[in-house]
């Protein structure tokens, strides 16, 4: 239900924030006339009372409604007054009240009835589009957007003003987007905003638990590229991909930070976050999802709670990327998945714990990957039936056939371990790798300061000295001396009888 709600949530909030008439013609009438045709055709209810003059339509009692499936509640856009107007040079100029009240209601909850309103506020605002039913131009701008919870009641009982609040602003917001109308709605946006700020807090009446959140992100922009079907499925997101519906989307920003405080079962905790900038990036279509995602220069802190002690971690880049099939096929498909912590540091409190001696290096460290591969999604992802068929057979959900790895790279603590590797899998052998795909291939790899840091972890007593033995008589036999000191190289092969070999050595 929450997922449905989400998506249904988000395609009447964008459409009345951003599109409201950007599927415009010239006129006021086609403007309304299209948005009317848009929302019920994503499963919601318009209701108003039309009435024209001169060059302009206003819409009173505007409600648009959406019920959530199988009778579980509803969501619910209300405005005194929309207003389309002619300004006789091809564009129109669309016009909303201050205020926006919204309403979500479920009875699905355990607790009774749960009703929630929201209000959204905008001033200094303008919107005009311009250009064809078919190729439409529009720009929307305000000096400050705001959502606000306003009320809520749990069980038909409001609840207190101050046990729960919810803030979103954004500052100096300003779109532009262009959409071509036909049997795919294609848009391409771009989005720029001062600021975006957030401010959440709670305080439980039953208890002493309460918290308070808030942050900000400076400088944030969003471009965007995407599809929506013009007869989309509402309750069926799998159905609605199926018909064409894609989103490629990068919000970036120049800075963020966050902090949270509160109390939990008596204990005081605190969180701090900053970063110098970052990004957020998806793409989906009916056959693949692809996230990316990086910090700049992010730093953590937490107190309290059941921590011994404060904890102060940074980071110069934090990066995270994947993209994976969703679509069950008899063919295989690429996929990718990267990662990158570079110069991690934590506070000399954290060290002293775990080497109080100072004996381990400080060094920042690293850890990156780069990996590719072909392999094939055995059921449709995000098809909730098939998902659930899956999970109850116990059988894998995918098959994979390939993996290269570019990079990989850890640093830390004085040693560096860095390789490179190349595989495939036979999935007609379970039985070679007891239950794994059989795999034939190869890992390069180079250890450097490996007897170091065990000389090191002996003398803190963290490794005794017949397992400081036994690693080296390991690394003796997977690996050969390098050029330079303290340095080990192996490469690895597994060969297409399941043989595994070190530096040409079979080892089994």
């Amino acid at each position: 239900m929450t997922a449905r709600f989400t998506r249904g949530f988000g395609a009447a909030f964008v459409y009345v924030l951003a599109t409201q008439a950007a599927y415009a013609d010239l006129t006021a009438n086609d403007v309304w006339t299209d948005w009317k045709d848009y929302l019920a055709s994503t499963g919601y209810t318009v209701t108003g009372d039309e009435q024209s003059s001169g060059n302009s339509l206003t819409i009173s009692n505007l409600s648009v409604e959406m019920p959530i499936p199988e009778d579980e509640g509803s969501f619910a856009i209300t405005m005194d007054a929309l207003t389309f107007a002619e300004n006789g040079d091809g564009t129109v100029d669309i016009t909303m009240p201050d205020n926006i009240p919204m309403t979500f209601f479920t009875d699905a909850d355990d607790e009774g009835p749960v009703s929630v309103a929201l209000t959204y506020a905008h001033s200094d605002t303008a919107m005009t589009a311009t250009g064809s039913p078919e190729d439409v131009t529009y720009a929307y701008a305000s000096s400050r957007a705001t959502m606000e919870l306003t009320s809520l009641s749990i069980d038909n009982e409001p609840m207190p003003e101050d046990m729960l609040r919810i803030l979103v602003a954004i500052e100096n917001i300003d779109t532009k987007t262009r959409l071509l109308n036909g049997d795919l709605r294609t848009y391409s946006q771009q989005m720029t905003a001062d600021a975006v700020i957030y401010d959440v807090a709670f305080d439980d009446p039953d208890s002493e638990d309460m918290g308070s959140f808030k942050g900000a992100m400076q400088s944030v922009s969003v471009e965007g590229t995407g599809a929506i079907p013009a007869d989309m499925e509402p309750n069926d997101f799998n159905a609605t991909l199926e018909s064409g519906f894609s989103v490629d989307a990068t919000v970036a920003y120049g800075a963020g930070n966050a902090a949270f405080e509160g109390v939990g079962d008596g204990e005081v905790f605190s969180f701090a976050s900053s970063s110098q900038g970052g990004s957020f990036g998806v793409k989906m279509d009916a056959d693949r999802i692809a996230y990316d995602v990086e910090q700049k220069q992010s730093s953590i802190s937490m107190q309290g709670g059941e921590l011994p002690v404060p904890v102060e971690i940074a980071a110069a880049v934090s990066a995270f990327n994947l993209s994976m099939p969703v679509r069950k096929s008899e063919e295989d498909q690429d996929f990718s998945l990267g990662l990158n912590l570079s110069e991690f540091t934590m506070s000399e409190m954290l060290w002293s714990m775990i080497d109080p001696a100072s004996q381990l290096p400080r060094d920042p460290a690293t850890v990156m990957m780069d990996a590719v591969g072909k392999g094939k999604m055995l059921f449709d992802l995000l098809d909730p039936q098939e998902s659930a068929l899956i999970e109850q057979s116990g059988k894998p959900p995918a098959e994979i056939s390939a993996l290269t790895i570019n990079k990989l790279l850890v640093s830390l603590v004085g040693a560096r371990l860095s390789g490179t590797g190349d595989f495939t899998f036979d999935n007609s052998d379970m039985v070679t790798m007891d239950g794994f795909p059989r795999p034939t291939g190869y890992i390069d790899l180079q250890l450097v300061g490996a007897n170091a840091l065990l000389e090191k972890l002996s003398a803190m007593g963290l490794v005794a000295d017949e397992e400081v033995m036994g690693a080296r008589m390991m690394m003796g036999l997977l690996a050969v001396p390098g050029d330079e000191a303290d340095t080990l190289n192996s490469k690895i092969e597994i060969n297409s009888q399941g043989h595994i070999l070190a530096n040409g050595q079979r080892i089994q």
